[in-house]
């Protein structure tokens, strides 16, 4: 028995489950580890400094693994942004033939990798950003609820309500990102109509996961209360781990007078968070963390964690089967 839906189809891959892409996380050796699980691995663009640093990182996971992986591409508001442009002409150039999407205005990047034939996942918190994406030509929609790590958006729409209303509205297929841990979670978005699943935070806590140990150690010690909310006075919502340094930026951003971004960057500060993963203090930055922390319970390797969740879905879906019964006349 193996799953067929139009994910794994279009993608070639064994379980309908993508491994999201995470800054300072999205490493070649992540990525090929979920892809040789089956699943697909993504690359994460900007964790590499520039264009040509990807290039490096997409030939490396090609030696790690021969079964398809994609690369995300996430276009956020920054002083100085990146040259998209530039990254996703490698992503071409290397052959790359899935990549994931975010963030705002993706029509030009988007309409560059689609000339190349590429297959575009494009995540989006909101229906009107999906049928806005779907006018541009994406081949799945990634649908990301409230619960999700990082980027939550500014609607607050989890993913009970999103998936629902992605598939009433949506007339392209769609994944379910954000809350997803399991085989059962794997069951339940097939059963609401998406194609597959997109899972992050519970790829943080996977042997291969290129993070220091102790961090993932404190995602499985957390609950699903321990993340918050940062960022929305400046409707750039994240939802990080709730450690110290969040708590104090929480703390700047409902009391300050002047509203100015500048009191609070120093504590959001990516650099700073780059450094949580490679020191492994889970209070020396902020870092992205989903409610999905309270179901992350061990630190498997990749193979381990798809076959689990391959086997939890099929025994889910066998269970939901069961509790119906033909009446008889």
């Amino acid at each position: 028995m193996s799953f067929n839906t139009a994910l794994t189809r279009k993608l070639g891959i064994k379980v309908p489950v993508v491994q999201g892409g995470m800054q300072w996380v999205g490493y070649a050796e992540l990525a090929s580890a979920v892809s040789n699980a089956g699943g697909l691995g993504i690359l994460t663009a900007l964790t590499q400094p520039t264009p040509e640093d990807l290039r490096k990182e997409i030939r490396k996971c090609r030696t790690m693994t021969k079964n398809p992986f994609g690369v995300n591409l996430t276009l956020l508001p920054a002083m100085v942004p990146p040259d998209y442009g530039a990254y996703a002409q490698v992503i071409i150039d290397e052959g790359i033939k899935i990549v994931e999407t975010a963030g705002n205005n993706p029509g030009p990047v988007i309409n560059q990798l689609k000339k190349a034939g590429t297959i575009i996942l494009h995540k989006c918190t909101t229906i009107r950003h999906a049928k806005s994406a779907a006018k541009l030509g994406v081949d799945f929609l990634s649908i990301d609820g409230f619960e999700c790590a990082g980027h939550v958006g500014e609607h607050d729409i989890t993913n009970f309500i999103l998936l629902s209303r992605a598939r009433q509205e949506l007339k392209i297929p769609f994944i379910a990102s954000g809350g997803f841990a399991d085989g059962w979670g794997l069951a339940a978005a097939l059963a609401l109509g998406a194609e597959g699943i997109n899972m992050g935070t519970r790829f943080m806590a996977t042997v291969e996961a290129p993070i220091h140990n102790n961090i993932k150690e404190a995602i499985v010690n957390a609950e699903e209360t321990d993340t918050a909310l940062v960022l929305r006075r400046w409707k750039n919502t994240s939802r990080l781990f709730a450690n110290k340094v969040t708590k104090d930026a929480l703390e700047i951003e409902k009391n300050s007078t002047t509203g100015e971004f500048s009191e609070v960057a120093p504590f959001v500060s990516g650099k700073r968070g780059r450094q949580v993963f490679l020191n492994g203090d889970p209070d020396f930055g902020v870092w992205t963390a989903g409610q999905v922390i309270g179901l992350i319970h061990d630190i498997p390797t990749c193979q381990d964690l798809l076959a689990r969740i391959e086997k939890e879905a099929i025994q889910a879906t066998e269970r939901n089967r069961s509790l119906y019964t033909q009446s008889k006349l």
